[in-house]
């Protein structure tokens, strides 16, 4: 590949969304290593090493590694990123909450790379499919409401973007108070049937990289005449496609939680 290229030639990115991104805009030869957590795409974790989990990597083997930068997410990655710059590498982290901040990290990771054009085209495609998922639900009779968990243990709901995209999809986030607040431990729900007092008449869990089991959410104590409970309305979508800020959400998670409401909607005409 030619030196001639702009922006930063040997990336590592320990979160997927940018991996999954530049993929998407065919500058994966530019990625030098992995978080161990990625699965899009497929094929990345047969090209790439994997060098970090979430809150932690292996310093030593991304520093042999000679990025020349270093990207993450979240104020969670604040301890990993103090050890990376400290052993001498340029770090970018990005800190994007709601649906319309991704497209803004889109576009900053895009202009890093000299893919400015693609990354809009990507956008602008992106967001007139929104507008017509917003569009076909609006002529539905109903809205449901709905629960979405992204934790069990504690119960933890759904943060900004996800709540957004429950709006376009639909759906009425049933803790939109919550979404507000950009730390998990700001979302979890102390009381066990506040959930139950909102009554979700759908329920979507995505317990952040273990499966959602709805035997064991329909068994919890005084849950059983939750709506979403009682017409098994309780539905997982992998949180790779929806806890991820990047593309993946804004594309199949998206997707995903507008056929389980179109379906429910389509119930509750017929």
């Amino acid at each position: 590949m030619s030196d001639t290229r702009i922006g930063p030639q040997r990336i590592v990115c320990l979160t997927e969304e940018t991996t999954e991104w530049l993929y998407l805009l065919g500058e994966q030869d530019r990625i030098v290593g992995i978080s161990g957590y990625t699965v899009r795409p497929r094929r990345a974790r047969q090209e790439k090493p994997r060098v970090s989990a979430f809150l932690d990597g292996k310093i030593d083997r991304i520093v042999e590694l000679q990025p020349d930068l270093v990207i993450g997410f979240s104020d969670m990655q604040a301890a990993l990123a103090d050890k990376l710059i400290r052993a001498g590498l340029a770090v970018l982290v990005t800190n994007q909450r709601s649906v319309a901040e991704i497209f803004a990290a889109l576009r900053l990771v895009a202009g890093l790379v000299g893919r400015a054009s693609e990354a809009e085209a990507w956008i602008a495609a992106c967001q007139q499919r929104h507008g017509e998922i917003a569009a076909a639900a609006a002529y539905w009779p109903r809205r449901p409401r709905v629960y979405f968990e992204e934790w069990d243990e504690p119960m933890i709901s759904a943060i900004r973007w996800v709540s957004e995209l429950i709006g376009i999809a639909g759906g009425d986030d049933v803790f939109p108070e919550l979404a507000a607040q950009s730390l998990g431990r700001d979302r979890v729900i102390a009381d066990p049937l506040a959930p139950v007092r909102r009554a979700p008449e759908l329920i979507v869990g995505s317990w952040c990289g273990k499966k959602f089991r709805p035997e064991r959410l329909a068994a919890r104590p005084g849950w059983q005449d939750v709506p979403a409970v009682r017409e098994r309305e309780l539905h997982e979508i992998k949180s790779c496609d929806i806890l991820q800020p990047g593309p993946a959400a804004l594309t199949d998670g998206l997707e995903q939680l507008h056929r389980r409401f179109a379906d429910w909607a389509a119930c509750q005409a017929a």
